[in-house]
C-alpha cells in the first residue's frame, strides 16, 4: 500500500446544522492532512438531509482553503447529472485554486433516486454516455484544450487526474480501457469487489495518463481506544443505512446499544453486510481488519469511510487509523 486516505460525506447530526457538519469537514481534513493522509474527498449526493455535500465543488472550495498539502478532490462527482463542460470549469478552477492538490472522482450513479434525478433537470436519456462524457471532460483539461471551439475556462492545461469510480465491473472495464486509476465503493457495496479489482488489473491499457494499474479501495474505519467502543460508534452508520433501506433518510443518528430492537433482523443484516468491509475496534483489532484486507485485495491506497456521530470521537476515530495505517506503507 502506498497512500492512505479520507472520504467524508460532510455529514448532518440529529441536533446539529448543515453549517456546523461544513466547519466540521475543514477541521477534519486539517486533522487528515496533520496526520498523513493523501487525499481527502467530498461525495456528491442529493436529497439527503444527513449529507452537506451535495454542491461537491464548492465544499471542496472551502476544504481547500483550510489546508496546504492534503489533496482534495471528489469520490464522487456523479457525472450523469451534469454537463462535463460545467465540471471541468468548476474543477479547472479548484486546479487554479490550488495547483497540484486537485483529483476527479467520477461516478456512473446519479447519486439519488429518479425523481431527484429529474429535478436537477439533466436531460436523463436512455443511450449511456458515461464514457464519451469521461474522454469530453480530460479533453477539457489537457494541454491542447485552448485550441477547442469551446473552451472550459480556466480548465485548459491543468490536467487534472480523472479517477473512474464504480462499485460493479462496470466501472473497472471503463478505468482499464481508459487507463486511468480505479476507486471500488467496498465501503458500502462489497459484493463485486474480488472480480472488479481482477478485471481492472488484467484488462489494463496503459496510457498518456497512467503507465500501470492504480487501484483504491475505500473502506469503513470505526476506530476507538477499545473494540467495544468503536463497535457502539460504528451503530450510527449501521442506523444509517437501515433507515436509508426502509426509505426514511435523515441525520446521523447518536449510536445506541438497543439497535437490534429498533430494526427487523432482515435490514440489520443487510446493513451488516453492506458495511462489511471495514476496520472496527482498538488498534490491534484494526490492524488485523486491514490486514486481512491488504492481503486479500493488495491495494495500492486506502480510502477510509465511516460515519462517527461525535465530533471528538470521530477525529480520535481518525488519529488512531492513521496510526495503524502508516504500518502498512
Amino acid at each position: 500500500m502506498q497512500h492512505y486516505s479520507i472520504l467524508d460525506l460532510c455529514q448532518v447530526t440529529e441536533g446539529s446544522t448543515p453549517s456546523q457538519a461544513l466547519a466540521n469537514s475543514a477541521t477534519l481534513a486539517q486533522l487528515a492532512e496533520a496526520n498523513g493522509y493523501h487525499r481527502f474527498w467530498l461525495a456528491e449526493h442529493h436529497n439527503m438531509p444527513g449529507v452537506a455535500s451535495a454542491a461537491t465543488a464548492v465544499v471542496i472550495g472551502h476544504v481547500g482553503a483550510a489546508t496546504k498539502t492534503i489533496r482534495l478532490g471528489a469520490g464522487g462527482i456523479m457525472l450523469p447529472n451534469h454537463s462535463p463542460l460545467v465540471i471541468a470549469e468548476q474543477f479547472g478552477t479548484l486546479a487554479q485554486l490550488f495547483p497540484g492538490r486537485v483529483d476527479l472522482g467520477l461516478g456512473r450513479a446519479p447519486g439519488t433516486d429518479q425523481v431527484t434525478a429529474h429535478a436537477l433537470r439533466r436531460n436523463m436519456s436512455a443511450d449511456d454516455t458515461f464514457p464519451q462524457d469521461v474522454v469530453d471532460l480530460m479533453t477539457y483539461f489537457s494541454d491542447d484544450a485552448g485550441q477547442l471551439r469551446v473552451q472550459a475556462v480556466p480548465a485548459a492545461g491543468t490536467n487534472v487526474p480523472v479517477w473512474v469510480l464504480g462499485s460493479s465491473l462496470y466501472g473497472a472495464q471503463l478505468a482499464a480501457y481508459l487507463g486511468l486509476p480505479y476507486a471500488f465503493a467496498s465501503h458500502f457495496a462489497p459484493d463485486h469487489l474480488a472480480q472488479a479489482v481482477d478485471v481492472y488489473r488484467r484488462t489494463f491499457r496503459p496510457s498518456e495518463h497512467l503507465e500501470k494499474p492504480y487501484f483504491m479501495m475505500a473502506m469503513g474505519l470505526y476506530a476507538a481506544e477499545s473494540d467495544a467502543e468503536a463497535e457502539f460508534l460504528k451503530t450510527s452508520q449501521v442506523q444509517t443505512f437501515a433507515r436509508l433501506r426502509t426509505g426514511m433518510p435523515g441525520l446521523l443518528p447518536p449510536p445506541r446499544n438497543d439497535i437490534a430492537t429498533l430494526y427487523p433482523p432482515s435490514i440489520l443484516q443487510g446493513a451488516d453486510h453492506a458495511l462489511s468491509v471495514s476496520a472496527v475496534g482498538g488498534r490491534d483489532k484494526l490492524r488485523a481488519d486491514i490486514g486481512r484486507l491488504i492481503d486479500a485485495f493488495a491495494p495500492d491506497e486506502i480510502m477510509a469511510a465511516g460515519a462517527v456521530y461525535d465530533f471528538e470521537a470521530r477525529k480520535r476515530s481518525l488519529e488512531i487509523g492513521a496510526e495503524v495505517m502508516r504500518d502498512f506503507i
